[in-house]
């Protein structure tokens, strides 16, 4: 959850400095991001779909994967071209245009908005761990948990390959 906010921060950096117009008003950018997208969250999928790690070890997690978790955070939401057609779309609506400087609002909508993302995905965050704790003593839901979650990465890989140009 914190690494996707981070990687929501990068996008709003974007945004202010302009760089979020660039990537939607050019095909090209629009498309290696997007692929970029895709063929990490297949990866991943696979990744996981094909791992011979034990499932008690991916269910208990450690250091180590919190930070891996993390970084995967920060990657797939910088690779999200949706998040950066976003922030050019919608946040520009509530700029003012001829106010002195219009980078700073969109640069305060913007934090603003990973804040209150920031709250109610630690609620959503904190229920499922709570839940976690009683899905981790089952051993069944531990090896379907793998193929789920691979299938639902590759899925959404393979969403982002297929969704809309530019254009759409």
């Amino acid at each position: 959850m914190l690494g996707i906010h981070v990687g929501t921060l990068v996008h709003i950096a974007a945004a202010t400095l302009g760089l979020s117009a660039l990537i939607a008003s050019s095909a090209v950018a629009f498309t290696a991001v997007k692929i970029a997208g895709a063929v990490y969250l297949v990866g991943l999928g696979l990744w996981t779909l094909f791992s011979r790690r034990a499932e008690p070890e991916v269910a208990l997690g450690g250091g180590r994967n919190l930070r891996r978790a993390f970084a995967q955070g920060i990657v797939v939401n910088v690779l999200n071209p949706k998040t950066a057609l976003f922030f050019l779309a919608f946040l520009p609506q509530f700029v003012d245009p001829n106010a002195p400087h219009p980078a700073v609002q969109i640069a305060f909508l913007g934090v603003l908005f990973a804040l209150l993302g920031l709250i109610t995905d630690s609620t959503w965050a904190l229920a499922a761990g709570s839940a976690g704790g009683v899905l981790r003593r089952s051993r069944r839901f531990l090896r379907a948990q793998r193929y789920v979650t691979g299938t639902v990465y590759v899925g959404l890989g393979v969403a982002t390959a297929l969704a809309g140009s530019v254009e759409d």
